[in-house]
């Protein structure tokens, strides 16, 4: 699977946070392999430089083969506190729709 990370202007992509998106991603989602294509990161710092409770937010978009893209979101007051939580949302969701598909298929 393809993981692309992106952010807006207040948070820089380092190499060892990209590091840590993927490592993430492909722990939580490793049993999806098959039917994903790519999953596109998306991060934020809604405050920039303020802080605040829950500022930082974190979308995963998944694009699946032969289905609509899917996407969730999560926000939490760290960069890696809402990673987890966006793949721990994007766990269930894909489990919860290849649940679906599969009891389509039967």
């Amino acid at each position: 699977m393809h993981i692309q990370v992106n952010s807006n202007h207040s948070i820089t992509v380092s190499q060892a946070l990209e590091e840590r998106v993927r490592a993430t991603l492909e722990g939580e989602l490793e049993r999806f392999d098959e039917y994903l294509t790519r999953l596109e990161v998306h991060l934020n710092d809604e405050n920039a430089s303020r802080s605040g409770p829950q500022d930082k937010r974190c979308q995963i978009e998944a694009r699946l083969k032969h289905h609509d893209p899917l996407s969730v979101t999560h926000k939490a007051d760290s960069l890696e506190l809402a990673i987890d939580g966006a793949a721990e949302k994007m766990h269930h969701a894909l489990d919860h729709l290849i649940g679906k598909l599969s009891r389509r298929t039967d």
